[in-house]
C-alpha cells in the first residue's frame, strides 16, 4: 500500500526523518543551545597565504575551514538570518506523460488500471462537451476504443503480474513490470496538486528571519526572530526579541507576545502589566555546581572540534563562486547575490547517515565530559522521573540531571538505531535511495581579505518514496561589523533595548505568585484545570479548589 503524502511539519521534521534522527534529540539539544550560539555566528578570517598559494585540495579546504572556525570563537560581530523552504522539487521536474517519472492515477496499486481508464475517459467527455457533442457519437469511436484497449491491457498484465510472484515463467511486458514493481514510489496526481497548493499558499509567501549582535567577552548576545507572511491581499508579521545574558545565565523574551494568551488562559487579573516589559528566565537558580556553564561550552567546543578532526577529508572542496547560480537544487534567488560576491567559497557535503553519525558522537563527547566533572549531576533514574512533577525536580540542578539522562538514553539507542536503519534500507532499494538522497550541503563564503562573510547551510528532508524529490531548507547567515548606530532591537523603545530589574517580570517569582492566586481559589477555570492536576502544586499549597 502507498505511504501517505508527505507534508511539511514545523524546522521541521517528517516521519521519514524521525525513522534517521533520534526523537530524543529536541530535548537534550536544549542543554546545549546556549553554547551553540558561540558557532552559529562566525565572522573571523582565513589563512590568506595559505588560501591564495596552496593547492585547493580537499584536505586544504578542511584544514583551512578548521583553522577559520576556531579562530572566531572570542570575536564579536553582527549577524542577519534568513530561512527559506521550498518543495519545487517535489514537482517541477515531473513528466506529466506516462513515462517512469509520471504521477500514478491511484493510491493503491489494485486500482490502478480502473482509476488510469476512469480519468481518462473524464477527460474524453470534457473534450466532446467543449465540441458539442455526445462521447457515443461516432466521431469518438476511436478514441473510445483505445481507452478501452488500454484498461484491457492494464487488467491482464496486473494480473499477469500478481501471479508472476507465484510462477516464474509467467511474463509480463516490460512497461508494467516497472510500473507494478515500483508502484509505491510513485507520487499520485493528487500528491503533485497538494505539493503545489502547499508551495504557493505557504512557503513561497513565508519568509523566517533573524537578526542581533553577538558579544562573548560582554557577555550578551540578541537575536530579533521574525516571521513574516506577504501574499497579495494579506501581510502579517509576528517578531520576538531574545537578550541573552551569557555571564548570569539568563534569558529574557519580550513579554508582550505572551501577555494576551497568559490573560485569556491564565491570568486573568493580569491587566497591562506586561506592557513593555521583558521575561526573565534564569537558567541557574543557584543549584547547579559552580563553573558549569563555563564547562558546558569547553565541552561544546571540545566535541565540536574532535568530531570535525574525524569528518572524512571527502566531504570539503572548494566551489568557484560563479558556479554557485548553477547549483541544482536552485539557491532562493533573494540569497544568491550576496553569495556571488565572495572571493572564495568551501563546501561540506554530509549524507543523512553521516549527519546523524556525528550528532551521536557530538552528544556522547559532550555527555562523557560533563558526567566526569560533574559526577553528581549523573543520576541513572533520572530518566524515569522525568514525568513526575513534585516541587523538587524542577530546580535547575534536576533539569540537567534530567537532561543528561535523556542524552545518555539516545546515546545507547542512538547506534542501534544507525545500524538497524540503515540495515533495513540497504534491504530495501527505495529506503535506501531515500537516505542516499537526504543530504547537508554547508557552504562558507570569504572576501578578498579573507573574512568569513556568510554561511549557508541546505538540508533535505527525506522524501517519502525513491522517485520523488525532497524538500529543501535554506539558511543563509550574514556577519559584519557591530555599529554603534545600529539599535540592537529597533522595534523596541529606548529605555528597554537592554533588560534589567525595572523592565523586567522575574518568571520565578510571578510563577509562585500565580499559584498562590489559584490557591485562593482565583484564576480561570482552564489555570485551575491545568494547576489541579500538577501533584507539585497539590504537594506545595494544598489542592486548588
Amino acid at each position: 500500500m502507498k505511504k501517505s503524502h508527505q507534508i511539511i511539519a514545523s524546522r521541521l521534521s517528517s516521519a521519514s526523518l524521525a525513522s534517521v534522527l533520534n526523537g530524543n534529540r529536541l530535548f537534550a539539544g536544549a542543554l546545549v543551545t546556549g553554547a551553540l550560539l558561540l558557532t552559529g555566528c562566525q565572522s573571523t578570517s582565513l589563512d590568506q597565504s595559505n588560501a591564495a598559494t596552496a593547492k585547493q585540495t580537499p584536505v586544504v579546504a578542511k584544514t583551512a575551514l578548521a583553522t577559520a572556525l576556531q579562530k572566531q570563537r572570542r570575536q564579536s560581530f553582527s549577524y542577519h538570518s534568513n530561512l527559506e523552504i521550498s518543495n519545487e522539487q517535489q514537482f517541477s521536474d515531473i513528466n506529466m506523460e506516462i513515462d517512469a517519472k509520471a504521477p500514478v492515477a491511484s493510491v493503491y496499486i489494485d486500482e490502478y488500471c480502473e482509476d488510469t481508464h476512469d480519468q481518462a475517459y473524464a477527460t474524453l467527455i470534457t473534450q466532446a462537451e467543449t465540441q458539442n457533442k455526445d462521447i457515443l457519437v461516432a466521431d469518438y469511436d476511436a478514441q473510445r476504443t483505445v481507452l478501452k484497449d488500454r484498461y484491457l491491457e492494464c487488467t491482464d498484465a496486473y494480473e499477469a503480474w500478481v501471479e508472476s510472484k507465484y510462477d516464474s515463467e509467467i511474463n509480463v511486458p516490460a512497461f508494467y513490470q516497472q510500473l507494478f514493481d515500483n508502484y509505491d514510489d510513485r507520487s499520485t496526481a493528487q500528491d503533485i496538486k497538494k505539493a503545489k497548493l502547499l508551495d504557493a499558499y505557504v512557503l513561497k509567501p513565508l519568509s523566517i528571519n533573524a537578526q542581533g549582535v553577538y558579544q562573548p567577552m560582554a557577555g550578551k548576545a540578541t537575536m530579533l526572530a521574525s516571521v513574516q507572511y506577504q501574499a497579495r491581499n494579506h501581510q502579517s508579521s509576528m517578531n520576538q526579541p531574545i537578550y541573552l545574558d551569557l555571564k548570569n545565565g539568563n534569558i529574557y523574551l519580550w513579554a508582550d507576545n505572551f501577555a494576551m494568551f497568559n490573560s485569556e488562559l491564565l491570568d486573568d487579573k493580569l491587566g497591562t502589566k506586561w506592557r513593555n516589559k521583558w521575561l526573565k528566565l534564569a537558567i541557574d537558580d543557584g543549584t547547579l555546581p559552580k563553573g558549569f556553564g563555563s564547562e558546558l561550552i569547553k565541552s561544546h567546543f571540545a566535541a565540536l572540534d574532535a568530531t570535525f578532526d574525524a569528518a572524512p577529508t571527502s566531504q570539503f572542496d572548494y566551489v568557484a563562486p560563479n558556479t554557485l547560480a548553477s547549483l541544482s537544487p536552485k539557491l532562493p534567488a533573494h540569497q544568491l547575490p550576496a553569495m556571488l560576491a565572495s572571493n572564495q567559497v568551501i563546501r561540506r557535503v554530509q549524507s543523512a547517515e553521516s549527519y546523524e553519525q556525528f550528532y551521536q558522537d557530538y552528544m556522547r563527547i559532550v555527555y562523557e565530559r560533563m558526567s566526569q566533572r560533574y559526577p553528581e549531576l549523573v543520576k541513572e533514574s533520572a530518566a524515569d522521573e522525568v514525568g513526575n512533577t513534585d516541587a523538587d525536580k524542577f530546580t535547575s540542578k534536576a533539569l540537567v540531571q534530567q537532561m543528561l539522562a535523556m542524552i545518555k538514553s539516545g546515546m545507547d539507542s542512538g547506534s542501534e538505531t544507525i545500524e538497524e536503519t540503515m540495515a533495513e534500507a540497504k534491504e530495501k532499494t527505495a529506503e535506501s535511495a531515500m537516505l542516499a538522497n537526504a543530504e547537508t550541503q554547508e557552504l562558507y563564503g570569504f572576501d578578498k581579505r579573507g573574512q568569513l562573510k556568510w554561511q549557508h547551510m541546505r538540508s533535505e528532508l527525506p522524501s517519502e518514496t525513491a522517485a520523488s524529490k525532497n524538500m529543501v531548507i535554506d539558511v543563509l547567515q550574514q556577519y559584519s561589523a557591530i555599529s554603534a548606530k545600529n539599535m540592537v532591537f529597533p522595534n523596541l523603545p529606548n529605555d528597554v533595548q537592554v533588560p534589567n530589574a525595572s523592565n523586567s517580570i522575574d518568571m520565578r517569582e510571578y510563577g509562585s505568585e500565580l499559584m498562590q492566586y489559584y490557591r485562593d481559589g482565583n484564576g480561570t477555570a482552564m489555570g485551575k484545570m491545568m494547576f489541579g492536576v500538577m501533584p507539585m502544586v497539590e504537594e506545595k499549597f494544598g489542592a486548588i479548589e
